[in-house]
Formats: C-alpha cells, sequence, structure tokens
C-alpha cells in the first residue's frame, strides 16, 4: 500500500492511502473467508457459497466495507510496527473510494503523541522546606482528644455561650410551618455557628423549662431557595443547660485514650506522629515543585483528544467514587443543577496538567532510558502483600492485568522521582568567565604578552558538560519499560 503523508495542528496527521487491485482483492478474499458464514444463498449450505456466487446475488460491493476496515486495520499496525509514530486515537476515515483500476483510496487522521521539548530539569535548586512542630501544635491535638472525651453536665442557671441547649424547635415563616424547620430534643452548642445567625444568640439566659421564640432572616445564599433572604420565627422549648467539663490533663487522661501509661509518654508520640506527617507533607510539597518546575519550562502542543480522554477518565473516577458513597452522578448533577458537559468543562483544567505531567515525565524516562527489572517489581508486589497481610504468592492471585500495570507504573514513577530528586540535587555549573588577556606597559618586553589561563578555562569546561550519571536498572535479562503514573508524589 502507497500513502502520502500530511501533518496537520496539534498532532493529527493525515495519511492517505492508494490500494492496488490486487491488494484489494486479497482483502477480499479474508474478510470473505471469514464472513461469508452469514450469507444465505440458496443450493448451499450456509458458509459454503463462493465469494463470486455471493457477489453475484448481494452485489459486488457486498464486501467492500469489510475490506476496506481490513485494509485500515493493517494500515494502521503497519505504522505502529514501523516505531515512526506513537498513535494515540484514530479520529476519522475519510475519502473512501473504489478505483476505476479495480483497486481502493482511503484517508485516516490519526492524533500521535505530541513532541515535547524538554526544559532543564537537573539542577534545579529546589529546597525542601519542612515545616517545624512546637509545643503549641502537640497542645492542640491533646486538646482535641480533650474535647472528645468531655462529659456535659445539666445545671439549673441561665444558658451561656459555649454552653449546649437542649431543645425542641418548630420553625414557621407567616404563621406556617416549612419542611425542615423542626426538630425535637436537638444539643444545640451556643456560639458554635450551627444553626444561621442570630439564632443561637437570642438563646442566651434562657434556662431549662424556658419557651422563646427566636426571630432570624435566612441569608440570601440560603440552599433552600424558598427561604433565601427570608423572616421566619422558630418557637423554641429548652429542655435542659448543659455545660461542658473536661477532663483533666493528666496520666489518668492519657492511659484512657491511648496506649501510653503517662501524658509525658502519650504527648511524645503526638509530637512524633506530628513530624511524620509533616515530612511527608514536605516530601510531597518537594516532588510537586520538582514536578511543577520541569513542566513550566517543557514545551509539548497538547492534542485536543488527549485532553478530552483524560477529562472522560477524571469525570468516570469521580462517578465511581460517587458510587462508592452510593450516591448517583445524574442525582448529585441535578442537586448541583449541572449539566456533564458542564462538569468535563470544570474539569478540562486539570486535566490539561495531568496530561502534560505524564508526557513531559514520560519523555525523561525515555531520554535517560530509565528501565525497571522483574527484581523491582517482585520487590514492589511483597510490599504490597505486606501490607495486605498476605504472601506474595497469595497477593499475585488478586493481580489483574490492570493492577498489574499498576504496579508498574508505581515502580517507574519511585524510581523517576528519586532519579528526579538526584538531579535537583546536583547544581548546574555555570560557565566560568574567561580572564581576560592583559598587555604589559609598552616597554621593551612587548613582545612577551601574558597569556591567557587556557589550561584552566578548557578543564572547567569540560567539567561543565558532565552529565549527572544515569540511574541504571540491575543487569538482567528480561526488563520491562512503563510510562511514569500522572500523579507526582505516591
Amino acid at each position: 500500500m502507497n500513502y502520502t503523508v500530511e501533518k496537520l495542528a496539534k498532532s493529527q496527521i493525515k495519511f492517505s492511502y492508494t490500494v492496488s487491485k490486487d491488494e484489494y482483492n486479497e482483502a477480499v478474499n479474508v474478510v470473505y473467508t471469514r464472513t461469508r458464514g452469514k450469507y444465505s444463498v440458496p443450493g448451499f449450505r450456509k458458509g459454503h457459497a463462493p465469494r463470486k456466487v455471493i457477489e453475484g446475488m448481494y452485489g459486488p460491493y457486498v464486501f467492500f466495507s469489510d475490506a476496506v476496515d481490513h485494509l485500515l486495520d493493517k494500515s494502521l499496525n503497519e505504522l505502529e510496527n514501523s516505531g515512526e509514530y506513537r498513535i494515540f486515537s484514530v479520529d476519522s476515515v475519510d475519502d473512501v473510494d473504489a478505483k476505476e483500476d479495480g483497486g481502493v483510496s482511503y484517508a485516516v487522521t490519526v492524533t500521535v503523541e505530541p513532541e515535547v521539548k524538554l526544559g532543564e530539569y537537573k539542577g534545579l535548586g529546589i529546597q525542601k522546606k519542612t515545616e517545624e512542630i512546637s509545643d503549641a501544635d502537640v497542645d492542640e491535638v491533646v486538646k482535641q482528644q480533650q474535647e472528645k472525651q468531655a462529659r456535659f453536665v445539666a445545671y439549673d442557671g441561665e444558658a451561656k455561650m459555649g454552653d449546649t441547649v437542649t431543645i425542641d424547635f418548630v420553625g414557621t415563616r407567616d404563621g406556617v410551618a416549612f419542611e425542615g424547620g423542626s426538630g425535637n430534643d436537638y444539643d444545640l452548642e451556643l456560639g458554635s455557628g450551627s444553626f444561621i445567625p442570630c439564632f443561637e444568640e437570642q438563646l442566651v439566659g434562657v434556662k431549662a423549662g424556658d419557651v422563646k421564640d427566636v426571630d432570624v432572616t435566612f441569608p440570601e445564599n440560603y440552599t433552600a431557595k424558598e427561604l433565601a433572604g427570608q423572616p421566619a420565627k422558630f418557637a423554641c422549648t429548652v429542655h435542659a443547660v448543659k455545660k461542658k467539663e473536661l477532663p483533666a490533663l493528666d496520666d489518668e487522661f492519657a492511659k484512657d485514650i491511648s496506649e501510653f501509661s503517662t501524658l509525658e509518654e502519650y504527648r511524645a508520640d503526638v509530637k512524633a506522629q506530628l513530624v511524620k506527617k509533616a515530612e511527608e507533607r514536605a516530601e510531597n510539597a518537594y516532588q510537586d515543585a520538582i514536578v511543577d518546575a520541569i513542566v513550566d519550562a517543557s514545551e509539548v502542543e497538547l492534542p485536543d483528544s488527549m485532553v478530552k480522554r483524560e477529562a472522560d477518565d477524571m469525570v468516570a473516577e469521580f462517578e465511581s467514587r460517587l458510587e462508592r458513597q452510593g450516591l448517583k452522578l445524574d442525582q448529585y448533577l441535578t442537586y448541583l443543577n449541572m449539566t456533564r458537559e458542564q462538569l468535563l468543562a470544570e474539569y478540562n483544567e486539570s486535566a490539561v496538567k495531568r496530561v502534560k505531567v505524564r508526557l513531559v515525565l514520560s519523555a525523561i524516562v525515555e531520554k535517560e532510558d530509565i528501565q525497571i527489572s522483574d527484581a523491582e517489581i517482585d520487590a514492589k508486589i511483597e510490599e504490597l502483600a505486606d501490607a495486605n497481610s498476605m504472601t506474595s504468592e497469595e497477593f499475585k492471585k488478586h493481580i489483574d492485568k490492570q493492577y498489574f500495570d499498576y504496579i508498574v507504573n508505581s515502580v517507574m514513577s519511585r524510581k523517576l522521582m528519586d532519579l528526579l530528586k538526584q538531579f535537583n540535587e546536583t547544581p548546574l555549573k555555570k560557565p566560568a568567565a574567561k580572564k581576560s588577556a592583559k598587555k604589559p606597559a609598552a616597554t621593551e618586553q612587548t613582545e612577551t604578552e601574558q597569556a591567557p589561563a587556557a589550561d584552566v578555562t578548557a578543564e572547567e569546561n569540560a567539567e561543565e558538560k558532565k552529565e549527572a550519571p544515569k540511574k541504571k536498572a540491575p543487569a538482567k535479562k528480561t526488563t520491562k519499560k512503563a510510562e511514569p503514573e500522572d500523579n507526582k508524589a505516591e
């Protein structure tokens, strides 16, 4: 098959094919053998009628469409196998035509992976910034735990801010109760901001047994549109006023809420956990900063089809999360008064970034020839098996192709990130400024001018050209390559 190539915008390429009569006839024979069983011809058992008989009964072009599809598949396979094109999607098939000489022509437009012009990804000088954990941070966590252990004790005095009142309430507008405006035995902490503005403040001073009318105006942005900006009255019956009592912060408190015997030990553990989380946040932010700097410095024209597929995948991921919570995407969108198209549009910006990150990181993997071995994959499987309290052999029984690809990509991502951090820690040397040659004063020695320090400059220039060493996989007969994950930090 002969074809011409026309490069279009945004990584699209149009291949126009001309197929000879013999090639087309060969394709028809292939599809005739494959599809003849679906044609019924009087006098022949199904699937045994000769090609000419079927064409005579159903028309000379009965196999045309299937034959063109066969040729198209063959064309795309040859393009893929050539290694010259990385086809992402087949966008259209056009100009299909039967030629007078018995051949056929057609054109196929595809999107290929775009060329990435990598920016600098070594010697970035990005610093990891880890936040310091103070005693005040520890105090805050301990305070939260203390609040969880609080007791609420009823008393006869007037309610103050910070107290909890147990109330029945009925909301009315123009004397008519409205939906969702009533409740019984509701514990309301005054000052918590749980109810609409000005509600809780009007209950300050009430006692158990009091009946109090609370006048409010719903906010303009209230979720129930029929109530937004409208005045309402709540008739409240107070059943109890309760004061919060916090447990003492002592060793007994530590024993009650933790595995530790003393408050000091518990606080030390809290600080260790805060330090660990701070380090994780710092590491993730550090890795993100490295990737962001590399991506920002690189150039790539993103095909529309790539961004659209990524946005579709992101919506599908979101839909899957909703389903795990027992929700349907259509119901969720109806509640938000939003269409699926609007949701896709909202994901578009994130999709653009994810696609660019993936393409840029893949380009680095290829340029640095990063490979991963079977041993590294096995180590990751063992790590996952341990995390799930299984042996490696037991865990492997649960691995399908999709999950195996995830494991491979996870190993590649970690290896790539380790290499990028290593590159970042090695600053690039700037070219040394050449020393200017100074001529001596005009004397009898003018012929012996001082020469530049050529040897030193040459040595420095040679040092500049050295790159950070490539990180090679252990020598093995079997190696696997994979694109890095789009997420930047594990």
